[in-house]
């Protein structure tokens, strides 16, 4: 029996927000009608008839709750009755039909069928009150109350669909799939496409539609997605807490449907933003100064070992030969910690020392740092002494250091004398069940065997603002923060895991803004829905599981999941692909990865073990990068297919600058996530090396770049690994293959026709992996006046200079100038269907290379602009 004692109040609620509503003609203009001055009541009234008398949505986006009882219908409604008649003829034959709607127990999509036999139970409520994107939201009515609820919203077939899932309490990963059966437990987000459509075809009607799930947090529950055998699409609700329980729900998944997946999704989210009114969008967020620097982090030189000779010694190695780093993150090892005091004992008195024993759990026992870190002749100094150090005499910007959002990894220890004012109890997990299906490991994690520390929730800013404010005094200017998740597994007793979160990320939050003025944080460990959707202030977040150095099977699959993670990550804050080692045998394949990110560059080598060689295509001689503008995301051809598993798939990673974008392409096959096995192994491969293809539109915002409004798609294309220029005609591509961990990054850049035979497309400093990254500012100038009539005898009349004969201006008149402003130094390289008449940088006359079968021009920028100046200034005259 379906439940219905919620719904009077949401109506009424629901009768209070409707100002309007959208009328669709058979023109697809789209018409704001006065909700109570243009509303017919006997169009009302069938209209609203039709909503509530099965499970499909009403027409009416804005008649927003389903399946409620006639009774709940009661005046004030009546007042909506009342319009002027002279309106009733401009509603005829109009019909109101929302893209996403249930209808005869069927989720339709823009006229597309995405889930059949969608239960009684499952309700729907418009999207439109949320903002302008067409949406709906879906929830559940069941029987009992409950802490966790499991219900079918219909069945899922013949389409492909990709989802971020959490294969690890703290991380996601990436699964393709078919079908119902093949969705992970812990689906967060959820992706999409319907097999019917073209992704040629410009009309709406016959282009491909992409569908993005969106499971919430409502109320003190929060939703996850996953598929059972019989190819159904499940809801999981869940409070962690078996004392918070409920029975009804209406917001628990957001979905959204359009032709364009990435603005489909970005739509998306920012609906469901104005709904929950609880957490900012990347675009929306200040992102700290680490992003446009080189850094390097302790953890994978020294683990918990670090100390200040050894953060000292990590700059000066790094600082030796041209690539300086600018921030630094002192990770996991400063902090004041110990075990519990019994533990301890137990560890010193054992009698057998070849006996193999748990380390024990290590709980916070003070806010400042600990002896290592402390100036041997005034330990007042404390981890000031190494801020200045590293600031002073290597010219460090930033410093960021570690600590759990806990406090440390087992929590605050209760008891401690100075950490008494922050109520630590010890909790014991309780981790969710599709995390430990998962994840079976975490029943003898030690956390879940020892407990841990959480500091009252009440107290928890109190404990934030003396960590930071010691921090900031000590000249720190952020924070990693890690091991966030944990938070959801110990809301028992305290509201439950979504308001325990939302709690301690408040807090957090304000503790940030008021310590850290540059917005230093960086979570991590942190890919739980909870946190994502209570979080206002940070914009830097780990995008996957740890670099291994030491795992040969992780570093396709970090890839992979890297590029994925980012497609839902992204939405929320800048994605960090994670710290690498510049000498590795991977090293340049994760390299080039973090180049073309859009997040921090960093690295983890130990003190000498560094490859300046492949450091110097991704940092200047300043410690500053070329960031690219955006997150790293896979391209809409790769989006559904699974270039770990499938055997055939290469991966491809777009991004863009201000003028040009980059392509990175990867061959990430042979390792994945095994769901048999809960662990990441490797499969057998079929191919030595795979083949695909690279185009100019693969960049998904390339014509952004473009400064031609009649831009007719031609790309100039530099490939970084074999150094060629190729020009790309509109909707052509280049052939590539690549084996296993090797990858390619491509420049991409819109040509521009200055004249007949002329064209231009700047390319950027060649030798760094994001090379187009280096053109700040760009701007062409035609010569209408050129006398055209003088031209190398070479010229064969192509318009564009595509695949022809190049072109010579032999005349005494410029035909157009091309003005640039280049950060950096190196060689510079742009693609021009003519030889230039001269190149100059500054006021100074330059030296060029000219290759006219491929239309290459290259000059060297010798050395960074001058002290006072932050850019080259180049111009190339045509």
């Amino acid at each position: 029996m379906v439940s219905f004692t919620c719904y009077s109040s949401r109506f009424l609620a629901i009768n209070r927000s409707l100002s309007f509503i959208y009328i669709h003609s058979k023109s697809n203009q789209r018409r704001s009608l006065h909700f109570s001055r243009n509303f017919s009541k006997q169009i009302f009234r069938t209209r609203f008839n039709f909503g509530i008398s099965g499970v499909g949505v009403s027409p009416n986006p804005t008649l927003s709750v389903l399946s409620f009882k006639r009774i709940d219908l009661k005046p004030p409604l009546e007042k909506l009755y009342k319009e002027e008649e002279e309106q009733e003829e401009d509603l005829e034959g109009m019909t109101i039909k929302p893209a996403v709607r249930i209808a005869e127990r069927k989720l339709n999509v823009k006229n597309r069928t995405i889930l059949t036999g969608v239960p009684d139970n499952v309700i729907a409520t418009s999207g439109t009150v949320s903002g302008p994107v067409e949406g709906v939201f879906l929830g559940a009515v069941f029987d009992e109350e409950n802490s966790r609820h499991v219900v079918p919203v219909g069945t899922l077939r013949d389409v492909r669909f990709m989802s971020c899932f959490r294969f690890k309490l703290w991380w996601m990963s990436q699964k393709m799939g078919d079908q119902g059966k093949d969705i992970p437990l812990e689906t967060q987000f959820l992706l999409i496409e319907t097999k019917e459509g073209s992704h040629l075809d410009s009309t709406e009607e016959n282009q491909v539609v992409y569908t993005v799930f969106l499971p919430l947090i409502e109320g003190s529950f929060r939703a996850v997605l996953q598929g059972n055998q019989n190819d159904q699409l499940e809801l999981c609700l869940e409070s962690g807490d078996a004392d918070t329980k409920a029975s009804s729900f209406t917001h628990s998944v957001f979905i959204h449907a359009g032709t364009d997946p990435f603005s489909t999704i970005t739509e998306a989210i920012r609906a469901v933003k104005l709904h929950l009114k609880t957490f900012r969008q990347r675009h929306e967020k200040k992102l700290p100064g680490i992003v446009d620097y080189f850094g390097w982090c302790t953890w994978d030189a020294f683990y918990q070992d670090v100390t200040q000779e050894g953060v000292e010694a990590g700059l000066e190695s790094l600082a030796s030969s041209g690539t300086p780093p600018k921030f630094v993150i002192i990770d996991d090892g400063w902090q004041s910690v110990g075990g519990d005091l019994q533990e301890e004992e137990n560890s010193s008195s054992s009698a057998d020392p070849t006996e193999t024993k748990q380390q024990p759990l290590l709980r916070l026992t003070g806010i400042k740092e600990n002896e290592k870190f402390q100036k041997k002749d005034d330990p007042t100094v404390g981890i000031k002494n190494i801020v200045n150090i590293a600031k002073e005499k290597y010219g460090i910007s930033y410093v960021y250091v570690w600590h759990a959002i806990t406090g440390y990894w087992g929590g605050v220890r209760p008891g401690v004398e100075q950490m008494e004012g922050y109520g630590s109890k010890i909790r014991y997990p309780m981790v969710s069940k599709g995390v430990v299906d998962n994840e079976p490991g975490w029943k003898t994690d030690s956390i879940a065997v020892h407990g841990l520390g959480l500091v009252n929730p009440k107290n928890v800013y109190k404990f934030y603002n003396e960590l930071h404010s010691y921090l900031a005094a000590a000249g720190i200017d952020g924070v990693k923060v890690d091991v966030q998740c944990i938070l959801e597994t110990l809301g028992a007793g305290l509201g439950g895991r979504v308001e325990l979160t939302r709690q301690y990320h408040q807090a957090l939050d304000a503790s940030v803004g008021r310590n850290f003025p540059d917005n230093g944080i960086i979570a991590c460990m942190s890919h739980n829905n909870d946190a994502l959707y209570c979080s206002k202030q940070t914009a830097v977040v780990r995008a996957s599981d740890d670099f291994y150095t030491r795992d040969p099977v992780s570093h396709t699959i970090h890839i992979a999941a890297v590029a994925y993670n980012s497609v839902f990550l992204g939405e929320f804050m800048q994605p960090d692909w994670d710290m690498f080692h510049s000498l590795h045998p991977a090293a340049e394949y994760h390299a080039s990865a973090r180049a073309i990110s859009g997040g921090p560059l960093h690295v983890s080598d130990a003190p000498g073990r560094h490859n300046f060689e492949l450091l110097k295509k991704l940092v200047l001689p300043d410690g500053s990068i070329l960031r690219a503008r955006l997150p790293g995301r896979p391209t809409r051809d790769c989006l559904f297919t699974d270039p770990a598993r499938d055997g055939v798939s290469l991966l491809k990673i777009w991004n863009m600058n201000k003028y040009t974008g980059v392509l990175g392409v990867y061959n990430c096959q042979g390792a994945a996530w095994n769901s048999a096995a809960r662990k990441n192994t490797f499969h057998q491969t079929k191919m030595e090396s795979l083949s695909g293809h690279v185009k100019g539109l693969d960049v998904h915002l390339i014509a952004e770049a473009s400064l031609d409004p009649d831009w007719t798609g031609d790309c100039s294309v530099y490939c970084h690994r074999t150094c060629e220029l190729i020009t790309l005609p509109y909707n052509a591509a280049i052939p590539v293959s690549l084996k296993v961990l090797e990858h390619e990054i491509f420049t991409i850049t819109p040509i521009k026709v200055l004249a007949s035979g002329f064209s231009f497309a700047p390319l950027g400093l060649i030798s760094m992996y994001n090379s187009g990254g280096a053109i700040e500012w760009l701007k062409y100038e035609v010569n209408d006046c050129a006398n055209l009539s003088e031209l190398d005898v070479g010229y064969g009349g192509e318009s564009s200079g595509l695949g022809g004969m190049r072109v010579e201006n032999c005349s005494n008149e410029s035909v157009g100038k091309v003005l640039m402003e280049i950060k950096g130094c190196g060689n510079f390289g742009a693609y021009s269907s003519a030889k230039p008449r001269k190149c100059t940088v500054g006021s100074n006359e330059v030296e060029f290379v000219y290759e006219s079968s491929s239309g290459l021009v290259k000059f060297s920028l010798e050395k960074l602009p001058e002290e006072g100046q932050r850019v080259h200034v180049v111009e190339v005259e045509l």
